[in-house]
């Protein structure tokens, strides 16, 4: 009886063995995963409620709700940025509730906790009250909460590795914990300033509420999160090494935390060099260094669109997936498309269905480019063959979205004239012409005179007619002109020529 599947494609060397040598064991009571995350809530829950009444009683009952509403604005806004840094494979809102809430509740009360200790204990063994504040902002503070922030990033590369495979991933979890750990900071930094005016009865500008949210809402919302995003993407280049690199694993997260306990130390420190010493840190290294790394994680957002482009294609060439689809599944504007003509047609559950394909297709192609490069894992088969079944079950459903996408996205195609005078009824031959949509109207009805590129995995510039695979220089387009290519074209119907590394096709699977 055959498979109702395609045959996987070669699979790429990976270390270690499977797990069917292994040997099972009985579970004890405190490694049930609902135990684990009982736990987890409970101590999130307390943590939360001590925070709230430690506060309250700082800033009382109207400070702290004043502080509150003040201090959710910018929430929003960062959680949204980070959001969509991790749209090319989103990660579970699980990990980053988790995060927001760790920083939030966890690492703000051990913050409090030990900061005020060091400073008390500072001031008392040096009989210093001033010096001992000062020295807690830039050495003690620093130190504490980058160590109190990093355990989140720490645990999610721990207990979540699935869901943790670059620097992106270490760059969203570790913003969401430090925004979460400035949420809370700013309600009592406002929440107590908004006491100190009621005390000396300042309002509006010159009150310092407003100085205090300018400062920490306005100017520098971004602080926290530049910090800890450096111990993010210490984690990240982490988990991009292979498992047997103990050392680098291990150095890299340590970088990335001394780093931020640095550039934290120096943000803090700023405020005591006066104003203008505070403007001067603030202009050459805070908004430089904001600037540099936003450029690092869209950078390396379009690495991971072209490497979802490039590892796909051995999945068309096995049938698993369209050819069209690796074109589509590498550009951000096509599968919003797709999701958004899934929702016209079929509904909203048909739109979450084309996000879910979407997210389990970038998946299986990080999946096999950690393989090619031997870093996977010894699960490497039985996680390659749970994406590919995922895929396979949305395949109904996803696959026209994603095909309408790719039509609708495809580029502009340039058409050489032929050199001689072509007279038709769309058209003379005069000059380049280009297509709308991918489709290529050359001279006369555009019947692709001039060669056809089938670039893998690219779409090739001049449209090809046929339901059957050419040969690498040697095929014939509609009878014109030679096919050329680094692959094979494969021609369904009226699309462009979609190029992909040689192997079954997939027009000849007759499950499809």
């Amino acid at each position: 009886m055959s498979s109702p599947f395609p045959p996987s494609p070669p699979q790429p060397p990976h270390p270690g063995g499977g797990p069917e040598g292994g040997v099972l064991r009985h579970a004890h009571w405190w490694q049930h995963r609902w135990v684990r995350y009982g736990a987890l809530i409970t101590l999130l829950a307390l943590s939360g409620l001590v925070i709230l009444a430690l506060v309250r009683e700082q800033t009382g009952t109207e400070g702290l709700l004043v502080g509150l509403g003040l201090a959710v604005l910018p929430v929003p806004l960062l959680v949204a940025a980070f959001r969509w840094l991790d749209r090319v494979e989103p990660g579970p809102w699980r990990n980053l509730l988790f995060a927001f809430a760790w920083g939030a509740c966890a690492a703000a009360l051990i913050a409090i906790i030990a900061n005020g200790f060091a400073t008390r204990w500072i001031a008392t063994a040096t009989a210093d009250p001033s010096g001992a504040d000062t020295l807690g902002a830039t050495v003690i503070a620093p130190v504490v909460e980058e160590s109190a922030k990093a355990a989140a990033v720490l645990l999610v590369f721990l207990f979540r590795r699935r869901d943790f495979t670059g620097i992106v991933d270490g760059v969203v979890i570790a913003g969401i914990t430090a925004t979460g750990f400035a949420f809370t900071e700013n309600i009592l930094y406002l929440g107590t300033a908004f006491g100190t005016d009621q005390l000396t009865g300042d309002s509006g500008i010159a009150s310092v509420t407003a100085a205090t949210f300018f400062v920490r809402v306005v100017m520098s919302p971004f602080a926290h999160p530049l910090f800890t995003v450096l111990t993010g993407i210490g984690f990240g280049v982490a988990a991009l090494s292979g498992e047997r690199q103990h050392t680098r694993r291990v150095l890299l997260p340590l970088s990335g935390l001394l780093l931020a306990m640095g550039m934290h130390a120096l943000w803090n420190g700023s405020s005591s060099f006066g104003e203008l010493g505070f403007l001067a840190v603030y202009a050459a290294i805070m908004v430089p260094a904001f600037g540099l790394l936003t450029w690092l994680v869209v950078w390396t957002r379009q690495r991971e669109l072209r490497t979802v482009r490039e590892e796909l294609p051995a999945y068309a060439a096995a049938g698993w997936i369209t050819p069209a689809e690796p074109f589509a599944l590498g550009s951000m504007r096509a599968r919003r498309l797709a999701r958004v003509h899934a929702g016209r047609h079929l509904g909203r559950p048909a739109a979450r269905v084309v996000a879910q394909y979407e997210a389990y297709a970038t998946s299986l192609a990080f999946l096999r480019h950690r393989g090619r490069q031997g870093r996977a894992g010894a699960d490497f088969l039985v996680r390659e063959r749970e994406l590919l079944n995922e895929l396979w079950r949305r395949k109904d459903v996803a696959r026209p979205a994603l095909d309408h996408a790719a039509r609708m996205t495809a580029p502009p195609v340039r058409m050489p004239p032929p050199p001689w005078p072509a007279y038709g009824a769309y058209g003379y031959g005069q000059g380049q012409t280009y297509g709308p949509q991918g489709q290529a109207y050359g001279p006369g009805q555009g019947y692709g005179q001039g060669p056809a590129y089938g670039l893998s995995p690219a779409y090739g510039p001049s449209p090809t007619y046929g339901g059957r695979p050419h040969a690498p220089g040697d095929g014939h387009r509609n009878g014109h002109t030679p096919g050329y290519g680094y692959g094979y074209a494969y021609e369904p119907g009226h699309l462009p020529g979609y190029g992909y590394p040689p192997g079954p096709h997939p027009s000849a699977n007759p499950h499809q």
